[in-house]
């Protein structure tokens, strides 16, 4: 019978060995604990913590490099209550400029008026339309908040074709509507407040695309025109005067890729921080790591980047916390 040699094998290489590995180990729970030394804590305990660790360390590097940050996140990211923890990264002036998608937009301002409510990922979706509800994962929002948001914002269109002469750039647009918001939970209110410009490099989709569809259709002598070279302009001019530039990215899509794209123009961000559930199996640049943006001159090195794998819901809240403990 032949010996087992698996755990007896000549050792070749002390290429890992050698280095100055982190012991794994968890950490003693105390009711002073602060986020930072959570966060701290995590880097030893393996998996996705130790990621998250690496990411509030990569952040406090952005802060204390006095990086200009830039905010990349997807809609869903506001349907569900991370909309009030960016709008407390907004007010306090921690992030320079937001990329997001059109529905962002849409939901941070219909819930100014009324909130969405908490469903299941398995309710009947036959018996939730028959309700005249619409679901994001467990999240219902009522048929009537979209009505009640196409009335505003028709009244809103309105009021800006004749101010700008039928045309504008939608982080103008945005910041004009956000100026008209007087909910302080809404990251458009300190957006508009605070000069931090809200960029949608697709400004069209959801339902505000119907609404211009459906503007232009009454206004044909005079249309509403989306200036997206001026939109463009705005943005690079941030990008490419920065000192140095770092990206927090909550999922991925047009938010993410219009933010890495732009950073080709400067040979890469400076620092990057991914939180996404994405996969990188399928060739998606959601998936995609901060490895493969490196080979894009979209991020200087990896080594001053972070990929948390998880749902940004759980994740977000104790980088901003840690975000804000640092405040000076």
């Amino acid at each position: 019978m032949e010996k087992n040699v698996s755990f007896k094998r000549k050792i070749s290489s002390r290429a890992i060995r050698g280095s100055a590995l982190l012991p794994i180990r968890g950490f003693k729970l105390g009711p002073g604990t602060t986020a930072e030394e959570l966060l701290a804590a995590y880097s030893s305990i393996g998996f996705q913590a130790s990621h998250l660790g690496k990411a509030a360390e990569v952040v406090k590097r952005m802060q204390d490099g006095k990086a200009t940050i830039f905010l990349a996140f997807t809609s869903n990211m506001v349907s569900c209550g991370l909309r009030e923890i960016i709008a407390q990264l907004c007010e306090r002036k921690l992030v320079h400029a937001i990329i997001t998608s059109t529905g962002s937009i849409e939901e941070d301002v219909m819930k100014c008026s009324a909130p969405f409510v908490l469903g299941s990922f398995t309710a009947d979706d036959i018996e939730v339309k028959a309700n005249g509800m619409n679901r994001i994962g467990n999240i219902f929002v009522k048929d009537e908040q979209y009505a009640d948001f196409e009335k505003l914002h028709l009244a809103f269109m309105e009021e800006m074709h004749a101010k700008h002469k039928g045309k504008m750039c939608m982080s103008e647009y945005v910041k004009e509507l956000g100026a008209r918001l007087t909910d302080k939970n809404s990251f458009l209110y300190w957006c508009s407040r605070n000069s931090i410009p809200v960029f949608l490099p697709g400004p069209l989709d959801g339902a505000m695309g119907d609404h211009f569809y459906f503007f232009n259709k009454s206004h044909a002598k005079q249309p509403f025109v989306i200036d997206a070279a001026e939109e463009v302009r705005r943005f690079y001019d941030i990008m490419l005067l920065a000192d140095s530039t770092a990206g927090i990215i909550l999922g991925g899509g047009i938010a993410k890729h219009h933010l890495i794209g732009a950073a080709i123009l400067r040979n890469g961000l400076d620092y990057a921080v991914y939180l996404s559930t994405g996969t990188e199996g399928d060739g998606s640049l959601s998936g995609a790591r901060p490895r493969e943006a490196v080979s894009w001159n979209k991020l200087k090195r990896e080594e001053d980047s972070a990929f948390v794998e998880g749902d940004a819901t759980l994740t977000f809240p104790l980088l901003v916390l840690s975000m804000v403990s640092r405040e000076k």
